[in-house]
């Protein structure tokens, strides 16, 4: 049975999110949970974290709207900018020390990470120490979500890339699922659904909202280095349509999808995790190549894309990334596809983004382009602080920033992250979801 939250509403270490990592079906009646949900409230942060919250409301001052509304109106300028960030974090436990998070964010543990920075999102990775069984990582997420209720008034969301097959950062402890090419090879689309609402109920027992997948990239160059056997096929329409039956998935199981990597990453020879590739593809060709499975995704209500760090001259010649390209980000994504979901930057820390701009200006630029999250900044201090600024400054307008604040809060709410959260780790690797992993894996031998 789907599960429903209740509530308000090199590969291995190179590929990080993104390219390693980067409403559909009607589903039935939410299945009971083994374990006694983790409450969250928010509540007000300390006066010693990166701003104050305004004053509280009286009963007769209350914020009208839904929860996101009342949300985003409680909030403070430095929570908004914070609330744009998804960020790594190292360890297994929200209360263990890490010298990485001492040397990254200043602070030594993940919680306290969390209520420093007061990020959006966090992105669990197993290069992180973030895995090593069902319920480590169930508590790492409750322990990080109780930290986010303690310093703000907006709950965390926690990601991960479960591709499955190449990119699995949640290795052995759930189901072993085929990857995308093979599901792709089998030509059913009802795999594609099934592995992803498998995949979704696995996550979400964990207490991980949020998939970085489908990978929606139509593998057109043998010579890919970065995703190959990650995207269902070479086909534009067979991809596109294996792509909207794993969005449907996601949201029969109740979790968040992201199609990536848009415009498209399938016809490049160089990995964006080390270079810039460059795809000489016309208009004409990427609404015929690239486009159709994005299409099919935003058709079937994805939550998320994520940009790419690809630059596409016949589309923008202003030589920029599509992660910082206003006419592709806003141009081709919000106005000629009509997406009006969370736009998530592919990961900043990767040298496809990082070659013509400092770390600081890369930040504002991809909001200035349209994106909504800014996914793992090499430097989050100075990447908020560029953000922040820029809307002191006017270079950004406040009304902006709400925008993407609106639409990652609205995200939360529809996933059921306002609301209690539980975590159920012993349901992994259920009897069903083997029978789904086998029937596909006997499917494509």
């Amino acid at each position: 049975m789907p599960r429903i939250r209740h509530g308000i509403g090199m590969l291995a270490a190179l590929l990080v999110t993104g390219c390693g990592s980067g409403i559909g079906a009607a589903s039935s009646a939410p299945s009971p949970r083994a374990s006694a949900p983790v409450s969250v409230v928010p509540s007000s942060p300390p006066s010693s974290l990166p701003s104050s919250p305004p004053p509280p409301s009286s009963s007769d001052d209350q914020p009208s709207g839904s929860p996101a509304e009342r949300t985003l109106a409680e909030m403070s300028l430095r929570d908004k900018v914070a609330q744009l960030f998804t960020i790594a974090v190292w360890g297994q436990k929200a209360g263990a020390a890490s010298k990485e998070n001492e040397a990254r964010y200043g602070v030594a543990t993940p919680a306290k990470v969390v209520e420093k920075f007061r990020p959006g999102g966090v992105i669990l990775f197993d290069w992180a120490g973030n895995v090593s069984g069902a319920s480590q990582v169930a508590a790492l997420t409750t322990g990080l979500r109780e930290a986010a209720a303690k310093s703000g008034e907006a709950p965390l969301m926690i990601g991960v890339d479960q591709e499955n097959g190449l990119v699995s950062r949640l290795k052995s402890i759930v189901t072993t699922f085929p990857g995308a090419s093979e599901i792709g090879k089998t030509g059913k689309t009802a795999n594609a659904r099934d592995v992803a609402r498998a995949t979704g109920e696995e996550l979400l027992d964990l207490g991980i909202s949020l998939d970085f997948a489908p990978v929606a990239d139509v593998n057109i160059n043998p010579r890919n280095p970065v995703i190959g056997p990650r995207a269902y096929g070479s086909d534009p329409g067979k991809v596109a349509a294996m792509v909207g039956a794993a969005v449907d998935g996601f949201h029969a199981a109740g979790a968040a999808s992201v199609a990536k990597h848009f415009p498209g990453h399938g016809d490049t020879s160089v990995d964006s995790h080390t270079g810039l590739p460059v795809i000489t593809h016309s208009k004409t060709q990427w609404r015929k190549l690239d486009a159709p499975p994005f299409r099919e995704a935003i058709r079937h209500g994805v939550d998320a894309i994520m940009s790419a760090h690809v630059v596409m001259p016949k589309l923008d010649p202003s030589g920029d990334p599509a992660t910082l390209s206003p006419r592709i980000l806003t141009g081709l994504l919000r106005e000629e596809l009509g997406f009006d979901g969370v736009i998530s930057t592919d990961a900043l820390d990767m040298a496809g983004v990082r070659k013509k701009y400092g770390d600081a200006e890369v930040a504002v630029r991809a909001v200035l382009a349209g994106a909504d999250i800014l996914l793992m900044p090499p430097n989050l201090p100075k990447a908020y602080d560029a953000v922040l600024d820029a809307v002191k400054s006017g270079r950004i307008s406040e009304r902006r920033i709400d925008e993407s604040v609106l639409r990652i809060l609205r995200l939360k709410e529809k996933r059921g992250v306002f609301g209690p959260i539980r975590t159920d780790p012993g349901a992994l690797k259920s009897a069903a979801h083997r029978k789904v992993a086998d029937r596909v894996f006997d499917a494509v031998r």
